[in-house]
């Protein structure tokens, strides 16, 4: 799984990244508490996935102040 890009999120849809979000931080619950239960996991993937939600947040809040505007 490469670190995912910014431009990969741009064609979704507001209800899409939205479901993206929900999403990317039920993952990271899951990773952070097998982490802490010391469950096998891939490290990397923690980034991965707060990289991810970090975009998708990004993105959703532009999208949201150039409406208002």
């Amino acid at each position: 799984m490469a670190i995912p890009k910014f431009d990969d999120n741009t064609k979704l849809s507001n209800d899409e990244i939205s479901e993206s979000i929900v999403k990317s931080k039920k993952q990271l619950f899951t990773l952070r508490f097998k982490k802490a239960t010391r469950q096998p996991f891939k490290s990397h993937e923690i980034k991965h996935t707060k990289r991810r939600l970090a975009h998708l947040k990004t993105l959703l809040n532009l999208r949201l102040n150039s409406i208002q505007k």
